[in-house]
């Protein structure tokens, strides 16, 4: 059996994990306690019936209890976290840095999907991720866009630090000539949780791409969706991709833009 099929389920059994927070994160509710129940009626889902992927094809989507809808969002979470487990392996072998980075992109899909809903990045995960990034990037995490070089302490402390005072003078030159709220708290305190995991460099490249990204889908939901020119657009699904492409292919994307 392929190491990448098992990494893969792994993944997709953690991404059921990750559907439980971000579900119950914004919301101040425990991950751990009560166990899964329909969000309908209420009904405990059975274990069976909460098997990765399988069990949502097996019901139809529906609740077994009510047959009430449940949504593609699950089964969709839980296959993006097999793919990114099973490229995470692709790029970093199966390693330590693999598992870190294993970590960080569940992170990212997490704050993804719950600033898509709330409009928010809850400190919950992203207070403890800066000094887990520092200390993953000091210690054990390779530079992305150097693979064979340490990051190091040094790069990691600057990498964390200038993720946050980056944004936040975004967000404090935002409200004064805007007059309104330009960049989120969260943004600023993922921006440095990512720089203590990946350095200084993938800030410029995360958020490069990540107001690249940004710019593209707020252009064509005016144009295809008829959203309100200025209305709000969550940051941090943009930049939680830009990250992820710089996880993957900065060392790529560096040497083609230098040579």
């Amino acid at each position: 059996m392929s190491v990448y099929f098992v990494v893969a389920v792994f993944g997709a059994v953690i991404g059921s994990f990750l559907n439980v927070c971000i579900y119950r994160m914004p919301r101040n509710l425990s991950v751990v306690f009560p166990p899964s129940k329909c969000t309908n009626c209420g009904a405990q889902i059975r274990a069976w019936d909460n098997i990765p992927i399988i069990s949502y094809a097996l019901l139809r989507g529906k609740c077994r209890n009510c047959k009430s809808g449940i949504s593609a969002r699950y089964p969709l979470v839980e296959a993006l976290n097999a793919c990114l487990y099973a490229a995470v392996l692709w790029r970093y072998g199966f390693t330590w840095n693999a598992a870190v980075y294993c970590l960080l992109v569940s992170t990212l899909v997490v704050i993804t999907f719950i600033d898509l809903d709330f409009q928010i990045i809850p400190d919950r995960i992203t207070l403890p991720g800066i000094p887990l990034g520092i200390v993953s990037g000091s210690l054990l995490l390779p530079d992305p866009f150097l693979r064979s070089a340490p990051l190091g302490l040094q790069a990691s402390l600057i990498g964390a630090g200038s993720g946050f005072l980056v944004y936040y003078l975004i967000a404090v030159l935002g409200e004064k000539v805007f007059r309104k709220e330009a960049m989120g708290g969260g943004d600023i305190k993922m921006m440095a949780m990512l720089g203590g995991f990946m350095g200084w460099k993938s800030i410029i490249l995360t958020t490069f791409l990540g107001s690249l990204l940004g710019s593209v889908i707020g252009i064509f939901l005016i144009a295809v969706k008829g959203r309100k020119q200025g209305a709000q657009i969550p940051f941090g699904p943009f930049l939680a991709l830009g990250a992820v492409i710089s996880l993957f292919f900065g060392q790529e994307i560096l040497t083609w833009y230098l040579y």
